[in-house]
């Protein structure tokens, strides 16, 4: 009997679609795609977002930062940037974005694998429920923040004038030296205090007003389904990016205190610093850089969502779907 035994458990084959080194692999979740393909699809996203909207960025921080002790004189776009061509060039629009490379890709991989995520536990079966899409964002959003916080601090030094670091190595140890690695972190409340409404916003505003165009031209190719998801993300980003921009204006400054002539603040307490914005500079400190933060993330967001959706789309084509 033993002999027979043998062949008949040997003769039993593996399935032919059985690989034993992906075995553990997460299946395919909503939208037909794993986990690992989402957070590829972010982090191409976000990369190439911040990329491309760098000068912007520069432009933003710089006109936040001279709310503190550096200037209280109100500072428009156009003066921003002409002083930055004049005493810098064009490169003085670029300080700081190697740290934003190396934060951007992980923290938006993070930030979409998440969302989506996130969004597949919550919907329950309704992937149209707006809150779901908002809380699904606020999640993201907070764990996203603690990969990309620490790089957003050594940009936003690099990118104030006469910045007394060559680069981010050079910052990273002097912080670290200095400061304690505590300093990384000092903006992280503020930030996810900020990030978690614009997120909210962005995303519910995001996807109700990609479902109306959808609506409008059901039918769509898929190079128009890009344009739908460009026009969607440009006007969630801009109406969030409007809405948060005092406590951007109380991260900035907490991420440059003691930078540049940029005031030394006791406490990372939000109250703190606002009122000190208040005092010297009024109430109008708390907008300083809303129009370059506006005019970021509206495009920002439309470069995000395309590419984000465009890339979904290679792997749903990969996977069969």
């Amino acid at each position: 009997m033993a002999t027979d035994a043998s062949p008949q458990l040997r003769s039993v084959p593996p399935p032919s679609d059985f690989h034993p080194e992906i075995s553990l692999s997460q299946s395919p979740t909503h939208d037909g795609l794993h986990f690992w393909q989402f957070m590829i699809a972010g982090s191409i996203a976000g990369t190439v977002e911040h990329m491309a909207m760098f000068p912007l960025d520069t432009l933003k921080t710089r006109m936040q930062a001279l709310g503190a002790s550096c200037s209280v004189q109100p500072v428009s776009v156009r003066q921003a940037l002409g002083s930055i061509l004049k005493l810098e060039g064009p490169p003085g629009l670029y300080r700081g974005i190697a740290a934003m490379g190396l934060g951007a890709g992980p923290a938006h991989a993070v930030y979409f694998s998440v969302y989506e995520l996130s969004k597949q536990v919550l919907s329950r079966g309704d992937p149209n429920n707006s809150m779901v899409h908002a809380a699904s964002g606020v999640v993201a959003t907070v764990t996203s923040d603690a990969v990309f916080t620490p790089m957003d601090m050594v940009k936003q030094r690099l990118q104030l004038k006469n910045s007394p670091y060559k680069g981010v190595a050079e910052c990273v140890r002097r912080v670290v030296m200095e400061e304690g690695i505590g300093a990384f972190y000092a903006s992280y409340r503020t930030t996810v205090i900020m990030n978690a409404p614009f997120t909210a916003v962005h995303f519910a505003t995001y996807e109700a007003a990609k479902r109306e165009l959808m609506e409008v031209s059901p039918d769509t190719a898929n190079d128009e389904r890009l344009v739908i998801h460009a026009t969607a993300g440009a006007g969630a980003g801009a109406l969030a990016a409007a809405l948060t921009t005092p406590l951007d204006v109380v991260k900035t400054q907490l991420q440059c205190q003691g930078v540049c002539g940029c005031d030394k603040f006791s406490s990372s307490s939000i109250g703190n610093v606002i009122e000190t914005i208040v005092k010297k500079d009024g109430y109008r400190g708390l907008m300083r850089g809303w129009i370059p933060r506006t005019l970021f993330h509206a495009p920002a967001a439309a470069i995000c969502w395309s590419t984000y959706e465009a890339s979904k789309s290679f792997f749903q084509q990969l996977n069969g779907r």
